[in-house]
């Protein structure tokens, strides 16, 4: 009798250390899911606002080339061109960029809206000025996106 009661406490001990093994690495796989699901995001929503600071400065260099060659209707419908094209890329890394963020983002809102300033300079010196204004909104940009992906970034398991 004492023999079957030893193996049967053998086979629950054993049933009970197999099921713990299983909770934990159920809960260990979980975690590190998560972990991984995080970080994945945090690269996608890096690579979306670091796609829209390349695209909305590329589109800013095609817009100053415009105004800089408005004295020639040739160069400046190459140019203007160039600038349409550059447009609908930065506008599609804005709209990505919401999209990964899930939410609006004023600040490159407020990037990209500087761009129209640019157009409408009427000297080099209104031109330089609209130049920095962009600069700073594009910077105030940069900053909070590297403040919420650093945040982001201490916040995974």
């Amino acid at each position: 009798m004492s023999a079957v009661l030893g193996s049967l406490i053998a086979v629950l001990g054993t049933l009970l250390g197999s099921f713990s093994t299983y909770v934990f690495q159920q809960r260990t796989a979980a975690r590190t899911e998560a972990s991984a699901r995080a970080e994945r995001l945090r690269l996608e929503h890096l690579a979306a606002c670091s796609g829209f600071a390349a695209a909305v400065t590329e589109l800013k260099r095609a817009v100053v080339t415009a105004w800089l060659r408005r004295s020639d209707p040739v160069e400046l419908g190459l140019a203007l061109a160039e600038a349409d094209r550059l447009g609908a890329l930065a506008e599609t890394a804005r709209v990505r960029l919401q999209l990964v963020s899930g939410q609006p983002e004023p600040l490159a809102d407020t990037a990209f809206a500087r761009l129209d300033a640019l157009r409408g300079a009427v000297d080099v010196t209104e031109l330089k000025s609209h130049e920095a204004e962009f600069a700073a909104a594009l910077a105030a940009f940069i900053t909070a996106a590297a403040e919420r992906l650093s945040a982001s970034h201490r916040a995974v398991p």
